[in-house]
């Protein structure tokens, strides 16, 4: 599993006084770059053969300015060629979101899918958790 703290800013609340919901989709992706550097370890753009096909967040709590947020980050399954990222955002002691990220292995080239390679399967073993149930 990945940590990554986030303090919020002044611009990303909204009229209601608390960070706009658009972020948080923000913050995931910020938190998924240690899996993004499993397949492309310089961060080289060229080099990141993973595209997005799917994300969905569950707002749970209100996020505040003033207060980090710690964001967890781990791979719930793996299958042939895409993988899914499992996110949490925790403000406070208090989960405030929660989402989930398909990543697909992408030949830019071919313009298709493809399998993901044994070595970058391996590592992405290595944070496979089990999901949580509530």
């Amino acid at each position: 599993m990945f940590t990554t703290t986030v303090m919020p800013r002044f611009y990303e609340t909204d009229a209601f006084g608390h960070v706009n919901n658009t972020v948080v989709t923000g913050w995931f992706e910020t938190a998924r770059e240690p899996i993004f550097r499993i397949f492309a370890p310089s961060m080289e753009v060229g080099e990141l053969s993973l595209i997005l096909a799917r994300i969905e967040i569950d707002f749970v709590a209100q996020i505040h300015y003033g207060h980090e947020v710690t964001l967890t980050t781990a791979i719930e399954k793996i299958g042939n060629s895409s993988f899914t990222v499992l996110h949490e955002a925790w403000q406070q002691g208090r989960k405030a979101a929660s989402g989930r990220a398909v990543q697909v292995y992408f030949d830019f080239e071919t313009e298709s899918s493809g399998p993901l390679p044994e070595h970058d399967r391996a590592r992405l073993e290595e944070h496979l958790v089990a999901e949580s149930k509530e």
